[in-house]
Order: C-alpha cells, then sequence, then structure tokens
C-alpha cells in the first residue's frame, strides 16, 4: 500500500489532481464493466462514517488529536461533495466494495497532506481505516445514506404531494363524476373521493417508509471483518453512531447482530419492497391521471392538464400527459431495481453479502427517483390541473348505473331493464323510469339524485 504522500498524482480529473492511490488505480484498471459510479449519496454516507470514525478513535484514545481532527477536516471536505471527481470506481466491482472504501481511504489521507500543508501524515488504513473493515463500512453506508434520503428528502416529498393532493380533494368534493369499475360506468362519486384514494396511498407509503427506519438506523459498524469486531474497540461501534446522530434528526445504533448485518441485506431488501409498493401506487395515479385526461374529442376529457410543452412534431395543438409518463418509466425502473435487490440480498454467502454496492446504488436510485416523481406529480400535475366541469355533469346524468338506487323499490331485474333502454335510447334513467314504473316524478327526482349517492363527502 503507499504511503500518504504516494497517493498525490501528476495527472488530473476534472482540472484536480488525482488524490487517490495504487489500490484505486488497480481498481479503475480491473473493474470496466460499465459507465456507473457510486452515487454521491453512497460518498457522502462513506465520508461521514469515516469523520466519524476519526472522532471515536480519538475519543477511545486510538488516535492523537491531530490526526483525528485532520482526517475529520479532510472527511467534511468530501462530503461536502468538494472531490467527487475523485470517486471513479465503477458499481460492479469487488462484491463488498472493497474498492470504494479503499478510495475514501486514500482520497481523505492524500487531502490531510494537502490541507496541513504537509505537517500531518496519516496512512490510509493504520488511521483512515483504524477500527473499520470494508465489510462493515459498506454496510454501515448503505443503511447512513438510505435513512438520511427518506428522511430528509422522500419523506417531505411524499408528504408535499399528499398536501397537494388533499387540497384538490377538497376543492372538488362536491364535484360529481361518474365511478368506474372494469374500466366500465358504475356508481357515482365526487372527484374529492377519487383524489382521496390517491391520497391516502400516499400516506400508507409515508407510513411504511417511516417504519422501515427503524431498521435502516441499525448499523454494521463495529462488526469489522465478520462480525466479531475483530481489531476494534469494544466500544468502537457504540461511539461511532453516537456521533452520526449528532448531525442527524435520525437516531442511530449498533446492529442488534453484527453477524447479521454484514451477512445479509435483509433490510435493504425489505425497504426496496416498500419502495416498490410505493412505485406502483404512484403508478396507479399517474395512470388514472392519464386516462382522465385522455382525449380531447376521443378520451375521456374529465380533466385538463397544464400544457407544459408541444406533445408532436408532427401533430400542432396536441397535449401529451408528459409528466405522468415520465413518472410511470421512473416507476418501471424502481420495480425493476427491487428485483435486483432481492437478487442481490440472496448473495449473502455465509459471513457477507458480495452485492454491496450494486444493493447501494440501486437502493439510492430507487429512493431518488421516488422522490422526484412526487415532486413532480405534485407541482406539475395536481396543482394545476382542472375539471371539465361540463363533461363531467353530462356523463352522469346519462349514467344508466343511476338506476341501481331503485332497486330496494321495484328490484333488480326491473332497475336492469330500465338501465338497458336507457343505454339503448341514450336517454336518462329518469326519463325511462318515469315510463316504466308507478313511482312520483319528484319521489324518483328525489331517488336519482347523484349527490345522495356519494355517501358522505369528508376527504
Amino acid at each position: 500500500m503507499s504511503t500518504t504522500h504516494d497517493c498525490i498524482a501528476s495527472d488530473t480529473v476534472h482540472n484536480s489532481k488525482l488524490l487517490y492511490g495504487e489500490e484505486t488505480a488497480k481498481a479503475l484498471a480491473n473493474f470496466t464493466m460499465s459507465e456507473l459510479k457510486m452515487p454521491r449519496a453512497i460518498i457522502w454516507a462513506l465520508a461521514t462514517v469515516k469523520g466519524a470514525a476519526a472522532h471515536a478513535n480519538l475519543e477511545l484514545g486510538l488516535l492523537d488529536a491531530d490526526k483525528a481532527m485532520s482526517i475529520q477536516a479532510a472527511a467534511k471536505s468530501v462530503a461536502d461533495g468538494d472531490y467527487d471527481e475523485q470517486f471513479q470506481v465503477d458499481v460492479f466491482q469487488t462484491g463488498s466494495g472493497t474498492s470504494t472504501n479503499m478510495n475514501a481511504n486514500e482520497v481523505i489521507a492524500s487531502l490531510v497532506a494537502v490541507q496541513t500543508n504537509g505537517e500531518v501524515n496519516v496512512h490510509p488504513l493504520d488511521d483512515i481505516n483504524l477500527g473499520q473493515s470494508s465489510n462493515d463500512v459498506i454496510p454501515t453506508c448503505i443503511h447512513l445514506s438510505a435513512a438520511t434520503l427518506i428522511a430528509n428528502e422522500l419523506l417531505p416529498s411524499l408528504s408535499h404531494l399528499s398536501n397537494t393532493l388533499e387540497r384538490k380533494a377538497k376543492e372538488h368534493q362536491q364535484t360529481i363524476k361518474t365511478g368506474r369499475t372494469h374500466l366500465m360506468d358504475a356508481m357515482p362519486m365526487s372527484f374529492g373521493q377519487e383524489i382521496s384514494a390517491w391520497r391516502s396511498q400516499v400516506n400508507d407509503i409515508q407510513a411504511q417508509l417511516k417504519h422501515s427506519l427503524h431498521n435502516l438506523c441499525k448499523l454494521a459498524i463495529g462488526g469489522t471483518a465478520v462480525g466479531t469486531g475483530v481489531n476494534t474497540h469494544s466500544k468502537f461501534g457504540a461511539t461511532v453512531t453516537h456521533f452520526l446522530s449528532e448531525n442527524s434528526p435520525l437516531v442511530f445504533t449498533p446492529a442488534d447482530n453484527y453477524f447479521h448485518a454484514i451477512s445479509a441485506q435483509d433490510t435493504a431488501v425489505s425497504v426496496s419492497g416498500n419502495l416498490k409498493t410505493a412505485a406502483v401506487s404512484l403508478s396507479k395515479i399517474s395512470n388514472d391521471i392519464r386516462w382522465l385526461s385522455s382525449g380531447p374529442l376521443n378520451g375521456l376529457n374529465e380533466i385538463h392538464l397544464p400544457e407544459l410543452q408541444k406533445g408532436s412534431s408532427i401533430m400542432p395543438g396536441k397535449v401529451n400527459p408528459v409528466i405522468p409518463e415520465a413518472v410511470l418509466m421512473a416507476c418501471t425502473q424502481v420495480i425493476g431495481n427491487d428485483t435486483t435487490i432481492t437478487l442481490a440480498g440472496q448473495s449473502g454467502n455465509f459471513q457477507l453479502n458480495t452485492m454491496l454496492p450494486l444493493i447501494g446504488y440501486t437502493l439510492v436510485q430507487s429512493i431518488q427517483l421516488l422522490c422526484s416523481c412526487s415532486t413532480a406529480l405534485a407541482d406539475k400535475v395536481v396543482k394545476d390541473m382542472q375539471v371539465n366541469l361540463s363533461m363531467l355533469e353530462q356523463k352522469v346524468a346519462q349514467n344508466p348505473m343511476l338506476a341501481t338506487a331503485l332497486t330496494n323499490l321495484i328490484g333488480y331485474d326491473k332497475s336492469a331493464e330500465i338501465a338497458k333502454k336507457a343505454y339503448t335510447e341514450n336517454r336518462t334513467v329518469l326519463e325511462v323510469a318515469k315510463e316504466l314504473t308507478d313511482l312520483d316524478e319528484a319521489e324518483l327526482i328525489s331517488i336519482l339524485n347523484p349527490e345522495r349517492m356519494i355517501g358522505g363527502t369528508t376527504i
């Protein structure tokens, strides 16, 4: 392994000196399967863990103050994104993520030399990696990045979508429309009630993800190579998680069982399942919106979406539901990511899962996609979508399913006869019911009033 000063090369990456050393260089040469790099969130988590580890080693008397404070300062620079170009190792690398861990160790060691003008000399492994193993660091980074992204970005985005849906639902809690089952006309409901179902889906997603934070906040750090904690202080894990919690709204703790935390990625698999559910829910909402806005002449044409861009390069005036379509593609990716993470989770052979970089990359991507999708749906679709009230009123008045309200008085068969005749002759149920029943017109008007059929309108 090269020394700290050997880590600094004369080559450039985006006009910056290369700060990594020979182990990273070997990884760059060995792993050329793709152009995918570890995401910013993982690099942030890795640098944050390195800073907290240095702080812990100082607290435990294992590292002197000059080294510890210099490592913390350098790690913060990396965590802040100042040196992202130094992290170019392919996602498809050694299954433990050792190359990415080495990359961080070498970059931080070089930065210490640069930032202290060579007055402090630290070793990438003896000092930066003190008390750690890639086998506990990388699982820790997966949990730390996912928990932080969910808490700080995804949950607020989902909350914003929920609130936007709530406002739109209240705006239309008395807007009567035709419900649909099997894509066929069904009983009337309010548009507010339809939107309330979407909002309830989003709220359920939030509840599931909040629950998932409990296990995500349990970290593998302190278990080192196989879970025994060899070559580290017995209080190292607890001390690192304490320092990680200091600058976070979340409370991190050592894993209940290090052997589990290092050998398996069950929590990541479970969280990915929640993200898949979120993707399915957002897909359902997006597809409903696409159908409801279809037309304008040969579709449902119940809502009008904001015109964001030209819908066609050949057909003038065409407006497409571009945001719902983009969301559907992103959600399809998330659903596929869940399969990837599920299969990767199976690769926990004996004491180590060997698909950690892939799990970390994919989990972060899913969280960030859902965050962007939620915000886009709220701000570019739901917020300014307009309801075609005249279309809703026309379709409700012609809906043969209104005859359902008569079944308690005249029976199913007679009501079906009225519904079919109204549909076949393109007449209202009221008109046909006046002919085929002995019920008073005023009573029929009251019974067939759609407002009576939608039940409680509280959203």
